[in-house]
């Protein structure tokens, strides 16, 4: 029986990242870790891969990770490098004031923690701040690791575990499915665009 844990997996890109399994997740983890993320897609897509039992779901797991942590990087990196009017730039000022005040309080968990919280939850913020407050590159890369690795360890894990009944779900209501996870990912799209326009144009 054929299921659809998301008919964003039908697309064309999907379908491609979906055939090539682990490789697509890492692909996938540098573009949703990108300035305009792809909410959820991740989730989605280790969830059914996992599923699929072709490989044992720990390695969906890394993979994911892997994904999600060179992405991460290169957004961190990119920030670093032009400092705080880096963070002023992408970010509105005020939004830059309570993601640095999170970093001088809470430090490595304020990374950990918002990479282990699910969608639609803003990570890119964090990724930013850390990289223009010349955060630890080892610290960061150990919270972004150990965030995004529990996190995709408790998708891939529940996708194999239940994954029939997860796919069967979503095979039943495919087109609700179709229109939260495209909505998020539109929103979420939307919204950095928009806070881009407004900062380039002050």
């Amino acid at each position: 029986m054929a299921f659809h844990l998301s008919p964003l997996l039908a697309v064309p890109i999907w379908h491609r990242l979906r055939r090539l399994g682990g490789p697509g997740l890492v692909l996938l983890g540098v573009a949703d870790n990108s300035i305009i993320p792809l909410t959820g897609s991740m989730d989605v897509l280790t969830i059914w891969l996992a599923a699929r039992h072709r490989e044992p779901w720990p390695y969906y797991a890394f993979m994911a990770t892997l994904g999600a942590v060179i992405g991460g990087y290169i957004t961190y990196a990119l920030a670093r490098k032009g400092g705080k009017e880096t963070m002023e730039r992408k970010l509105s000022r005020k939004r830059a004031a309570q993601v640095s005040k999170a970093f001088g309080r809470w430090g490595f968990f304020a990374v950990a923690i918002p990479a282990l919280l699910p969608p639609p939850f803003p990570f890119v913020p964090f990724l930013i701040a850390a990289g223009a407050g010349q955060y630890s590159p080892k610290k960061f890369l150990g919270a972004l690791t150990l965030g995004r690795g529990v996190r995709y360890t408790i998708g891939a894990g529940l996708g194999y575990h239940y994954g029939r009944h997860i796919l069967r779900f979503f095979d039943q209501y495919y087109k609700p499915a179709m229109a939260v996870l495209i909505g998020l990912a539109v929103i979420g799209a939307v919204l950095s665009l928009v806070q881009y326009l407004r900062m380039r144009k002050k």
